[in-house]
């Protein structure tokens, strides 16, 4: 029993221990770190320990948003680099970004009001360029493309979302799925990559998109030198 009883004491320790370490380094408008942003708005928490976080001074974020342990949200390439006047990344209110999801920006991406990620979601602008076949892909100039999610919306766990995707309001990424592209509201997109499975229509509610029909509005390929990847950036 004195064995027991000083394992659950030791425990009990630990677990108040960390509690109080991740109270206390939680980002919030009012903190230190939370002061470094453009904007950290009222009831927004970044929980601790975050994964990278830079580029503070071009990011904003909106009211009453979670973002869970170990997200990574990042302006520029590297901390310190020098990105003009406008914020490059924007989260709106009342958002949830899922544990481990990386949110990386260098032109422009923008997350609605009330947009849900589960854990391990990946969102970028830009890309590496592969034009030259003797040059080593990850020495090519990159090119990016803004990236825009509407309100509302809910992406999957592990879900990946390329340069120059814009999806609309209220629109289901499914989990794994890889994003490319232009896509209106109320639809349902899955696979890689993804296509819409489903779309709402009044009066008939949720319904199926026959095989074979991609109803996408339009490709991002060209769209501001946007190559079309082989595999996502990660």
């Amino acid at each position: 029993m004195p064995g027991r009883l000083w394992r659950d004491l030791t425990q009990r320790a630990v677990h108040r221990a960390w509690q109080a370490v991740r109270d206390a380094g939680a980002v919030t408008a009012d903190s230190p770190a939370g002061r470094q942003f453009a904007t950290f708005g009222k009831g927004s928490v970044l929980v601790f320990p975050p994964g990278a976080i830079f580029g503070e001074r071009w990011i904003e974020i909106g009211s009453d948003t979670l973002l869970g342990q170990q997200v990574s949200i990042s302006a520029g390439t590297v901390p310190g680099q020098e990105l003009g006047p406008d914020p490059l990344l924007s989260i709106g209110d009342r958002c949830v970004v899922g544990r481990g999801t990386h949110i990386v920006a260098h032109q422009r991406i923008d997350i609605g009001d009330d947009v849900f990620t589960g854990p391990y979601v990946y969102i970028t602008d830009q890309n590496h360029g592969y034009a030259d076949p003797e040059v080593p892909i990850g020495r090519q100039w990159p090119a990016n493309s803004p990236v825009s999610i509407g309100a509302g919306s809910w992406l999957g766990a592990g879900a990946i979302v390329l340069p120059g995707t814009r999806l609309g309001r209220n629109v289901v990424v499914g989990a794994g799925s890889v994003v490319r592209g232009v896509f209106g509201d109320h639809c349902v997109l899955a696979g890689v990559p993804a296509k819409v499975i489903r779309t709402y229509q009044p009066g008939a509610g949720w319904q199926p998109v026959r095989p074979g029909l991609d109803r996408r509005l339009a490709d991002a390929e060209g769209v501001q030198g946007v190559p079309e990847p082989p595999h996502p950036v990660l």
